[in-house]
């Protein structure tokens, strides 16, 4: 009778690597392909003209500033955007990035590991992410890479390239942290920059209306700002931003 190796104890193969991946993406396209048949994407149309100013900068710009009070749509829209133009392969990967500072706080009051710390400013996305292209999708995305959360300080040294980047809540960016953001850009990327100024939290000067001044002139980059009239969240939110405002 031959004897077994390793003290008489069965060895199984582990699936190779590449096989895994080969099973991975079999089943992601069986899951988009039921998702598909069950629920159509509806193709994105704009709600207000500030909103079809904004797409049409984002599909013939490089860089897009969208500036306006919250609830106009401004991350939904280019969220949504930047998940079809994945799924048509217009771009290889999408980038979402906020600054380390919202409402006053900071990643140093939240518990856990920086992933699970930056995961609530990502919800936004996600919501919009999870809607175009489905949950097991876009899970199945941020673990590949396609989808990239990547904080600020983690940005310098590197340059994107074939990429839709998004920076949003850009009033509490600072001058310098936009100016190496911006610098980061590489070919074949679609950038868009969303802020509301009258929501800064920093105390000094904002990198969005800094870098607004700055690139007014530079071919490529357009502005595009919404006014509460805009406002498409609900009713009530247009009247509260106009309280505040008054």
């Amino acid at each position: 009778m031959a004897k077994r190796k390793n003290g008489g104890k069965r060895q199984t193969k582990r699936p190779r690597r590449d096989q895994e991946f080969v099973n991975a993406e079999t089943e992601l396209f069986e899951l988009d392909h039921k998702r598909r048949q069950v629920k159509q994407v509806k193709p994105l149309e704009a709600m207000t003209e500030a909103q079809a100013h904004y797409m049409m900068s984002i599909e013939g710009s490089s860089v897009t500033f969208g500036v306006g009070p919250a609830g106009t749509g401004k991350t939904y829209v280019c969220g949504a955007m930047a998940a079809d133009m994945l799924l048509d392969n217009s771009v290889e990967r999408i980038i979402l990035t906020r600054p380390a500072v919202e409402a006053g706080e900071s990643f140093g009051f939240l518990p856990g590991e920086l992933e699970e710390k930056y995961e609530p400013f990502l919800l936004p996305f996600r919501d919009v992410l999870n809607e175009r292209l489905g949950k097991s999708r876009v899970d199945y995305l941020i673990k590949k890479g396609d989808i990239e959360p990547a904080t600020l300080a983690h940005m310098r040294g590197r340059t994107f390239k074939n990429a839709f980047i998004i920076l949003d809540e850009a009033q509490n960016v600072t001058v310098t942290q936009m100016k190496m953001f911006l610098t980061r850009i590489g070919k074949g990327c679609t950038v868009v920059i969303n802020g509301d100024l009258k929501q800064k939290d920093i105390r000094e000067q904002s990198g969005l209306e800094d870098a607004i001044s700055r690139l007014s002139e530079v071919g490529g980059i357009r502005t595009v700002a919404f006014e509460r009239e805009d406002v498409v969240r609900s009713g009530i939110v247009q009247e509260i931003i106009e309280a505040y405002e008054t």
